[in-house]
């Protein structure tokens, strides 16, 4: 039998929803003691194994195509003043930290790219969106 007979979507790469559900703990822990990504994170997360459990839905989305997250996470940063554009080198570079602790070499890189990809488009669209309207674009 196919994947198109029993309509389960291709992975991307090989991962698991508890890999994923892992990763996103594991990152977590280490952003509430990040001395610059914490507080950012403490003054929007009342809640950390609701937020975990959304951000894990959202990377299973991703990856894994299970259309069991559904938001904007764009709107989600650029509504917060205190998420600036300088905050993504370093949240990917503590993701990037775990995927290599967490998983084989190959699914972090794997991931990695991804992460990349997403993060610098948040990091763009915070920047473009909090711009004045009459000054020209910065485009990095």
């Amino acid at each position: 039998m196919t994947n198109t007979e029993t309509q389960v979507p291709l992975a991307r790469f090989g991962i698991s929803a508890v890999e994923i559900a892992r990763v996103v703990a594991v990152f977590y822990a280490r952003v509430r003691s990040h001395e610059v990504l914490g507080p950012v994170f403490a003054a929007h997360v009342a809640d950390w194994p609701e937020h975990e459990d959304k951000i894990a839905r959202f990377w299973r989305n991703a990856i894994l195509r299970e259309k069991s997250y559904s938001g904007n996470p764009m709107r989600e940063h650029v509504s917060r003043p205190d998420v600036k554009a300088e905050h993504f080198p370093l949240w990917l570079g503590l993701f990037h930290d775990v995927l290599r602790t967490e998983l084989p070499e190959r699914t972090a890189l794997q991931w990695g790219a991804l992460a990349d990809r997403i993060g610098e488009g948040f990091r763009t669209g915070i920047v473009a969106m909090r711009q004045p309207k009459d000054q020209p674009p910065k485009l990095f």
